[in-house]
């Protein structure tokens, strides 16, 4: 059901900004290395207010990316102003024997959203939405045909 109500979603649903970044990092050498202070700097972030869930992915051989999301823009904003984050970033960026590369991307929620079941804030029920939410070509979404 379409909602701007999230407070019964688990963390992620109760999110508004999303971060993905990953680095490449030169080797084993390199990870080894950055782990002390990126452990330093996965505390800070789950005390930090706006902090609501997150996850690290690793892809082959040497790149490893988190995905985090935080209750709003502002708390999301306020994790690359910390004091580990700086440092994991001058480490990576100004010392290229530790990296080869790195993005960072993010993303904000709509308002309005879906639930359903017991995430649904209005009643823990569990339905189809009647038309798809519209296109940006589009005035109205065309109707959700059940078969």
């Amino acid at each position: 059901m379409r909602t701007t109500d999230f407070r019964l979603a688990p963390p992620q649903g109760q999110a508004t900004a999303m971060f993905v970044g990953a680095t490449r990092y030169r080797g084993l050498r390199s990870i080894f290395t950055m782990t002390r202070t990126w452990v330093r700097l996965v505390r800070d972030m789950r005390r930090m207010r706006g902090y609501r869930w997150h996850k690290v992915y690793y892809e082959f051989p040497f790149t490893l990316g988190t995905i985090a999301f935080f209750a709003d823009r502002d708390a999301m904003l306020a994790l690359a102003r910390s004091k580990h984050h700086r440092e994991l970033m001058i480490w990576v960026t100004d010392e290229t024997k530790n990296a080869t590369g790195g993005f960072i991307r993010l993303y904000y929620a709509d308002p309005a959203g879906y639930s359903n079941g017991v995430w649904r804030a209005e009643g823990n029920t569990m339905g189809h939405i009647p038309t798809f939410t519209p296109m940006s070509t589009e005035q109205a979404g065309p109707p959700v045909v059940r078969r």
